[in-house]
């Protein structure tokens, strides 16, 4: 019998900030590909779009008007999932049917007033002002007292659902911790305990030291396609120093989280040579009041690209009823995108 490797035989792997299991399966990566591959013409997006409800002084599709903006913009959702004057009671119809409400807010952040801007053609001083903006309204928004947690996100590309192509993320603010980072802070408590150090800074430093799974990295923080990772380019950046928001970064890690989210979203847009989809979001320390020494900032990125710009990764059938499963492995993928240049194909 053959001697079990991870690049050419099935195994699972082990997501330690989840607490669950990834099939890899690296020998199907050998199978040709049949299904068709196409180029997409290359877009191009004015600078300013009057039909579009997020640029300066455009009238928004809720009626209001934004204002002339220069820099980052943030306003209020108008079509927010999360109400701050919606009640917080409960609802038991039966045991197995319950319900509580959930107040917040949702706002949207508005990262250049370019139309034709993505994080990948913006600069690293353009970057650093929303990186900013994302600690104010993290600070702010974390201070009320009915704010739990404070989630920021992108969905970039209409592949990923995003509705309007101007740059833009959101925030919203929930009065309980979602489901996601609380699954990632039993895990950090846990490993804690049980190892008496952060997980994510014991993990930064041992990817740094393998160098198998880094995509790029500079003084502060390190970019990783993790050792689990589910989609097929999945990345997360980590800073080296412990912090647990955004708050405890000092202003040259607040530069330096610019620098390598230009860096990857140009290596992202390189990989196929298109604006590469994604969703991209921080899990940092929830604002309910505790310490949380477990806490490690970072990013996750989720982008859904396989083989080309059009040919995408579907989480269906086995994936939804019993494992997630991959083929391409984490240390290929990383290989791929550290092989890329840091100047975007475009301007190359």
């Amino acid at each position: 019998m053959a001697r079990f490797t991870l690049s050419d035989h099935p195994h699972r792997r082990y997501n330690p900030l989840r607490g669950d299991w990834i099939l890899v399966s690296p020998h199907r990566t050998k199978r040709p590909w049949q299904g068709q591959i196409e180029k997409p013409p290359q877009e191009t997006r004015p600078s300013y779009d009057p039909a579009c409800y997020l640029c300066p002084g455009n009238a928004r599709a809720g009626g209001n008007e934004n204002p002339v903006y220069t820099e980052t913009f943030v306003f209020d959702n108008d079509f927010a999932a999360l109400l701050p004057d919606s009640p917080s009671g409960q609802w038991q119809g039966h045991h197995l049917l319950r319900a509580e409400g959930e107040p917040g807010l949702c706002r949207v952040v508005c990262f250049s007033p370019d139309h034709s801007l993505t994080l990948a053609q913006m600069t690293p001083d353009q970057i650093l002002r929303v990186v900013e903006v994302w600690t104010e309204q993290y600070r702010e928004i974390g201070s009320r007292p009915e704010i739990n947690y404070v989630q920021i996100f992108e969905n970039k590309g209409a592949m990923m659902g995003c509705s309007n192509p101007h740059p833009h993320g959101q925030i919203w603010a929930n009065a309980t911790v979602p489901q996601e980072p609380a699954l990632e802070q039993r895990n950090q408590v846990a490993y804690r305990q049980q190892h008496g150090s952060c997980l994510l800074c014991d993990y930064q430093a041992l990817e740094v030291g393998l160098d198998e799974r880094v995509v790029c990295a500079n003084e502060h923080l390190v970019a990783v396609v993790p050792f689990w990772a589910t989609w097929p380019f999945e990345a997360m950046i980590i800073p080296r120093r412990h912090v647990r928001d955004l708050t405890e970064l000092d202003a040259d890690e607040r530069f330096a989280v610019a620098e390598i989210l230009s860096e990857l979203t140009i290596r992202y847009d390189n990989l196929f040579e298109t604006s590469f989809p994604y969703t991209m979001g921080l899990h940092q320390c929830p604002t309910d009041g505790q310490g949380h020494p477990e806490w490690h900032l970072h990013w996750h990125f989720y982008p859904p690209l396989l083989r080309s710009a059009t040919v995408r990764k579907f989480m269906v059938g086995y994936e939804m009823l019993a494992t997630p499963q991959r083929d391409l492995t984490a240390e290929s993928a990383a290989e791929r995108l550290r092989e890329l240049a840091a100047v975007r194909y475009d301007r190359a």
